[in-house]
């Protein structure tokens, strides 16, 4: 552990040495704020709740997460300091999860600067808490979901535009497989149980569900079964690079 909290250190202080970070949180911030005061009818909802913040949240994360994460091992790639990296005294899962947690703890920071609009809903109200309290849970699990997504991709290539767009698309992929619309289209030509095993892979309905305030195990264990199976498909992919 004192290996990867090492190097978790060492990345996370690597995010605030270049001005990226600190525009990434600005545009997390003032985003957050047009949707949920302006596209999201906050004060016209006339309700002392967050649900005008969070259900934006899987289409902000959408755009943003594998922007943090095109970069994760794309860059160590293509300046060729991961062969340097993976010398130094680590196994391969101490590097991923590192590198993964000093992502994951980014965004966490991102999501905690967003404490002001709980204050004012309140101040406005009397909001449950707890409901609140769990969906910033869910905001923070889905964020590490796709995050998983996008560090997996980026050990793909060198390219740092490549693993954006295809990490987008595969979590747009994941968000939109509880869709009706697509569920319909599967519906026409695949089994039942098929069907509902795409529907059980939506990221958007496992949110959700967490949001309403109800911290459902099977929930929970969706996204975490989603981390640990696309950091490990991350260190397949690394060790095979290696290899090359």
């Amino acid at each position: 552990m004192n290996n990867v909290i090492t190097l978790f250190k060492r990345e996370l202080r690597a995010y605030f040495a270049t001005p990226l970070a600190y525009v990434f949180i600005v545009i997390f911030l003032v985003l957050s704020g047009i949707f949920t005061f302006y596209l999201g009818n906050f004060y016209e909802r006339n309700q002392a709740d967050l649900d005008s913040f969070f259900i934006f949240h899987p289409w902000l994360y959408l755009f943003l997460i594998p922007a943090i994460a095109m970069r994760v091992w794309a860059d160590e790639r293509k300046s060729g300091t991961i062969e340097l990296l993976l010398t130094l005294p680590v196994t391969m899962w101490q590097a991923v999860l590192a590198k993964y947690l000093a992502a994951w703890c980014f965004v966490a920071i991102a999501l905690a600067l967003t404490f002001p609009m709980w204050l004012t809903v309140n101040y406005l109200g009397s909001p449950d808490n707890g409901i609140i309290l769990a969906a910033y849970l869910g905001s923070l699990l889905m964020a590490g979901g796709y995050l998983a997504i996008g560090v997996c991709v980026s050990a793909f290539t060198k390219s740092q535009v490549i693993a954006f767009i295809i990490g987008l698309t595969l979590c747009f992929l994941f968000t939109m497989s509880g869709f009706p619309l697509v569920l319909d289209f599967f519906r026409g030509w695949l089994p039942g149980g098929v069907v509902d095993a795409v529907a059980s892979l939506s990221v958007l309905s496992h949110f959700q569900a967490i949001s309403r305030g109800v911290l459902n195990l099977r929930d929970v264990a969706y996204f975490l079964a989603m981390i640990v199976a696309w950091l490990y498909a991350c260190a397949i992919v690394i060790d095979m690079k290696k290899a090359d």
